[in-house]
């Protein structure tokens, strides 16, 4: 059992605070290190290996809600850009990472890959200090985006 697994588990039992939304195919959780301001990811439910894991229409359903979730996270947060990622390898199982990015961004890392970024010295997920923007993301996917 990965990660993922163990968070779709507690996304589905309710005891995830992350959770922005259910979507059709997954779960729109925030991340638990908010190295960018706003930076999601999405899980697949039922959790699969990886993308090609899906069948075509259910392929086409998560790649329409990374979309949507994107297009939320970049109307919530005013970032210039989203960058999109997925990968399994330290976790094989589908997610995606959604990273908004800022042009206040240091300028060695505005071009440069999220990973790039000291991510132990970012600050882990807080409902006091991010629930207002998990809020705005879950009001924009609620709506037309």
């Amino acid at each position: 059992m990965t990660a993922i697994h163990r968070m779709v588990d507690s996304c589905r039992s309710g005891k995830e605070p992350t959770v922005i939304a259910r979507l059709a195919s997954g779960w729109a959780v925030m991340g638990s290190r908010q190295v960018l301001r706003g930076y999601c990811l999405l899980l697949p439910d039922p959790v699969v290996p990886h993308l090609n894991a899906l069948a075509p229409a259910e392929r086409n359903q998560f790649l329409a809600d990374l979309g949507k979730l994107g297009e939320s996270v970049l109307a919530a947060t005013g970032a210039m850009r989203i960058n999109y990622a997925i990968f399994g390898n330290l976790e094989p199982a589908l997610h995606a990472h959604v990273h908004p990015r800022y042009a206040d961004e240091p300028e060695a890392m505005r071009s440069a890959n999220p990973w790039g970024y000291d991510w132990s010295l970012a600050p882990a997920y807080d409902p006091g200090v991010h629930g207002e923007l998990q809020d705005a993301i879950r009001r924009y996917l609620a709506g037309p985006v």
